[in-house]
């Protein structure tokens, strides 16, 4: 305690002085949303890591390594170039482009701009918020464990710690305090999740024995895709890869950035940050030799952690966890204050604010959605990634679709994008609901709700579309700036 407690405290009072510091620069609703567009490539591109890497990945994919062994690997592999370096190519330049144009700051604003469909952006925004506060659970459970086992705090007191110091510095400094604070914290995550990785293979005794002593432990441990089976493997590798295409507080990083332009500096920059996907999944298998009993997988990361690293290593290593876990967290905040404020009081029902009542209002939803997380992650149900993958799922099958056509595809029919929403979130949810209840036949058990709901989502909006008619001209014409001079 002598060595943890100095070091997160030093920690902490950085975050919680770079928020304060930054207060002043949330002068209206731009500003809090999206940091008034003024982000640079290696501000935007760390901080993408940091809120895609989470505690969520680090505590969560441990466990799955520790149950799955090192097939687990080709799920990392899919979060660096699915989900990483793909969706920055696909999305990133476009995104930037198309919400300037069209003056939005949410992902359901662009909905409603792109498609001329207020439905769109209240669907979205409702799903969006409602889910993301069953993601921001899972990451606060992993923040908590990690204190749980590595400082013998009491689960609650993780929950708490954690959870106040990102509420202070989120609703004070707004996006510019989340991206600068998460710029940070990908900075020591990195470096954590690489001390750990060397310390464990070298308390293992290397790769190769590592890779031998799983073998003997479970054939299933080793070879791919092993204990997943394909279907499960595929599955959970496309929603924690392919999903996020779909979730608002990454693809708000996009919107965020100073210029397109810069994309091409943050792709190179984001794409090496993010190989540091793998090591969680892999420290994970090697606790599984180090560590074979524990009450719960979600213990495994923190429980290697104390085995093979010294006190202040472990305490960089826990700040490293807080880091990746607050970076999450915060920027979901900003995602769902933002929808509700903007997208639901602001545009949907139409209430007007001045620019500094927006902020207040933005302060004000951001400090009360967080804590309703909190309240809920003192009693959270399941595994982290189990949590993690359920909302990602409904999420992106929402989402997904109507974002990647609403930037390809001009003809792309309103009334398809908002159907496509509502079935993909519906099949998601039952499915996955039919599936933990054990209500599905056993072959399909293995396949994930992001599968069926994207899916049929897809099918929805392409037939749709086809049947149906265009967003009204003057709103592609503005997203493809043809109505700009000179266009």
């Amino acid at each position: 305690m002598s060595v943890y407690v100095p070091v997160l405290v030093v920690y902490l009072g950085l975050l919680a002085l770079i928020g304060y510091r930054l207060r002043a620069r949330s002068r209206d609703a731009s500003d809090f949303a999206i940091g008034g567009r003024s982000v640079g490539p290696w501000v935007t591109a760390l901080s993408f890591v940091a809120a895609y890497y989470s505690s969520v990945v680090i505590i969560g994919g441990g466990a799955f390594g520790w149950m799955y062994g090192l097939s687990t690997l080709w799920i990392g592999a899919g979060n660096v170039l699915l989900g990483t370096t793909l969706a920055w190519i696909v999305l990133g330049w476009r995104i930037r482009r198309f919400t300037g144009r069209l003056g939005v700051m949410t992902l359901p604003g662009f909905f409603s701009e792109r498609y001329a469909s207020p439905p769109a952006r209240i669907f979205s925004a409702a799903v969006t918020g409602l889910f993301l506060i069953v993601y921001n659970v899972s990451v606060l459970k992993g923040m908590a464990n990690s204190f749980e086992v590595l400082m013998g705090m009491p689960y609650w007191g993780g929950v708490l710690v954690s959870g106040l110091v990102i509420l202070f510095y989120t609703a004070v400094g707004g996006y510019l305090a989340v991206v600068w604070t998460s710029f940070v914290q990908a900075l020591v995550m990195i470096g954590a999740l690489v001390l750990l990785t060397f310390a464990a293979l070298q308390k293992a005794g290397g790769l190769a024995a590592v890779t031998q002593r799983l073998a003997e432990a479970g054939p299933g441990l080793v070879g791919t895709p092993g204990a997943w089976g394909w279907a499960g493997l595929l599955s959970f590798a496309f929603i924690v890869s392919l999903g996020v295409w779909g979730m608002p507080q990454l693809v708000i990083r996009f919107y965020s950035i100073k210029s397109h332009k810069m994309l091409r500096l943050g792709l190179v920059v984001v794409t090496l940050g993010a190989t540091v996907a793998l090591l969680p999944y892999l420290t994970g298998a090697i606790s599984r030799v180090l560590v074979p009993a524990l009450d719960s997988p979600d213990q495994a990361i923190p429980a290697l952690t104390k085995l093979v690293l010294n006190d202040w290593g472990g305490a960089f290593f826990l700040a490293g966890v807080v880091a990746a876990g607050m970076s999450t967290f915060a920027g979901v905040l900003i995602i769902i204050s933002s929808s509700l404020v903007r997208d639901v009081w602001v545009q949907g029902l139409g209430r007007s604010l001045t620019p500094a009542a927006e902020v207040k209002a933005n302060r004000g939803m951001s400090l009360a959605v967080g804590v309703v997380s909190l309240l809920i992650a003192l009693k959270p149900p399941a595994l982290i990634l189990v949590l993690t993958a359920f909302a990602w799922a409904v999420i992106a099958s929402t989402n997904l679709w109507p974002l990647l056509f609403g930037l390809y595809w001009r003809r792309t029919s309103p009334r398809a994008a908002v159907w496509s929403m509502v079935l993909g979130a519906a099949a998601a949810l039952i499915w996955q609901t039919a599936s933990r209840l054990g209500a599905l036949p056993e072959a399909w058990r293995g396949v994930h709700g992001f599968m069926v709901g994207v899916g049929l989502a897809l099918v929805v909006i392409v037939a749709g579309t086809w049947l149906g008619r265009p967003a009204p001209r003057e709103n592609i014409a503005r997203a493809w700036g043809e109505s700009e001079p000179g266009a």
